[in-house]
């Protein structure tokens, strides 16, 4: 007898279960790519057991999504002041829950190889790779998936939901959309975050990401945005949950500062992205489906290798770099008196490293994170609505990410060492110089 409802062993969640629908879309070729593209580009370079794959994550991340889901949409858990939002039906229901696992199931289908190294570069101005998830899932392949299902699924929702307002141009979002795009792909409850918080911090062998994702799930709820009685639909959490949210934005800056910005691990994305634009040139990374989804780590880094070995290649040096652990070697990090000083005082010393020995022995990497902290609705016992940032000290007074490294090549690392400790001081000034000059 044909089974109906499968599940799949992971790591993180122990079983991942889907229905056979569910499992077409994981048997297409869109999905089964993600089998070859790391989560975490080279960060197993650093961290060696962080070599899980985009598509391990998928799952999770719609495990994750059927599970709030079922919470925030479960009569008990419904706010009465923001009733009209939800489905008059409990057929339309179950067709919204449909949309949001399958969203959730795609909401990566579009990482190019290697996921974030190269995106901002290498494809066409303005596009991202939600652009091309969306495109993907509202193809004639996924189509027929969708037509499948009963009932048939609008392949507009499910890349709605998938890639959310902010990130897809050009589309209206209702209320109800809004929402159920915010758990998937939101700054504050996505699900797609839980699931890589977990999952990174599993497989890179730290505790950084370790969250309270049962009690988070089990205390989510659409909550009117505040006190009015014009007050829009909004996802947020009950006071007892507070310290659970706290916990998993507090995960996320410990996993930033000290897994995704650690200097060794950015430096190897900054070879892999100078490997990449040298081998694809003017090129850059294809945009047709057929060509972009037969493209994956594997042919990138056969094509590394081979650059390796042959100095004539245009991507020989980066190339080498990776393979051969030449990476270049931190020379500048973002110190406070510094910046006080001069808020870009990584550029300052960036500029100054290249007019000295060449930009190129040198790289910058700058990051600053410009979102404020996460602000969502918190019931309080009295039932009454507070804004989470008045409430939590913690979230009020996180900080943003901001990071600021220089690198040089290791050959002149120490005679760029020498160098930078004897000018430091006038090179981070030198802004200061140059304003108050007439």
């Amino acid at each position: 007898m044909e089974k109906h409802f499968h599940e799949i062993r992971d790591a993180v969640h122990v079983f991942v279960h889907l229905d056979t629908e569910e499992r077409r879309v994981v048997d297409s070729v869109a999905f089964q790519r993600l089998r070859h593209i790391h989560q975490l580009a080279l960060t197993h370079l650093v961290y060696p057991g962080a070599t899980h794959r985009r598509f391990e994550h998928s799952l999770g991340v719609m495990e994750l999504a059927g599970r709030v889901f079922d919470v925030i949409t479960a009569e008990r858990n419904r706010d009465s002041r923001v009733r009209q939002v939800f489905p008059p039906s409990p057929d339309a229901l179950n067709y919204w829950r449909r949309v949001v696992r399958m969203a959730a199931l795609c909401h990566d289908l579009g990482h190019l190889p290697f996921s974030h190294a190269a995106e901002g570069t290498l494809l066409p101005q303005g596009m991202k790779h939600h652009d091309l998830s969306a495109k993907i899932i509202q193809s004639d392949d996924m189509q027929r998936i969708w037509e499948s299902v009963t009932p048939p699924l609008r392949r507009q929702e499910v890349a709605k939901l998938a890639v959310g307002p902010k990130d897809l141009k050009g589309e209206a979002f209702g209320p109800w959309e809004s929402l159920l795009s915010e758990t998937i792909v939101g700054d504050s409850f996505g699900v797609d975050r839980m699931d890589y918080l977990l999952r990174d911090s599993l497989h890179a062998g730290v505790i950084y990401g370790k969250i309270d994702q049962y009690r988070l799930i089990d205390t989510l709820r659409v909550l009117p945005e505040n006190n009015t009685k014009e007050a829009e639909p909004a996802l947020g959490v009950e006071l007892g949950g507070l310290p659970s949210a706290e916990g998993l934005l507090l995960a996320r800056y410990f996993m930033y500062t000290q897994v995704y910005f650690h200097p060794v691990r950015r430096i190897y994305d900054i070879h892999l992205r100078d490997f990449l634009t040298a081998w694809l040139g003017r090129n850059r990374f294809p945009t047709e489906l057929d060509d972009f989804l037969r493209l994956t780590d594997e042919e990138v880094l056969v094509e590394m290798r081979k650059a390796a070995r042959d100095p004539s290649h245009p991507g020989h040096d980066p190339a080498d770099r990776i393979l051969n652990r030449k990476h270049f070697r931190l020379l500048y990090e973002r110190n406070p008196d510094d910046s006080a000083k001069n808020p870009e005082a990584g550029r300052a010393v960036y500029a100054a490293a290249c007019q000295e020995f060449g930009d190129q022995y040198v790289r910058h990497d700058r990051y600053a994170e410009k979102e404020d902290p996460a602000d969502f609705p918190v019931r309080m016992r009295d039932d009454r609505i507070v804004s989470s940032r008045a409430q939590s000290h913690v979230l009020k007074d996180l900080p943003p990410v901001n990071v600021d490294y220089v690198f040089v090549a290791p050959e002149i690392r120490t005679e760029a060492e020498q160098w930078l400790a004897r000018n430091r001081q006038d090179i981070i000034v030198q802004k200061e110089k140059e304003e108050d000059e007439p």
